[in-house]
C-alpha cells in the first residue's frame, strides 16, 4: 500500500520548511524522512503529531496529508 504525500510536500513548501529541517524537528535523519515520503518506511504516530504541529495541520486533516492513496 502506497500513500500519496504530495499534499504534505506542498504544505512543507507553503510553510517554507525543507525536508532536512523537518527531519531534524522529528528526530529523523534527512535520509530516513526521505524513505518515509517515498513509501519505503512508515511514519510513527508521534512523528505525524509533531509534523501536524509544525505545519499547522488540524487533526481532521491528518487523513488528507498522511493516508491518501
Amino acid at each position: 500500500m502506497h500513500f500519496d504525500y504530495n499534499k504534505l510536500l506542498g504544505k512543507m513548501k507553503e510553510k517554507q520548511i525543507n525536508q532536512e529541517t523537518l527531519a531534524h524537528k522529528i528526530n529523523n535523519s534527512p535520509a530516513t524522512l526521505s524513505l518515509k515520503l517515498n513509501n519505503k518506511a512508515r511514519f510513527k504516530q508521534s512523528e505525524i503529531s509533531t509534523i501536524c504541529e509544525i505545519l499547522d495541520i488540524s487533526s481532521n486533516e491528518i487523513g488528507e496529508y498522511f493516508f491518501s492513496y
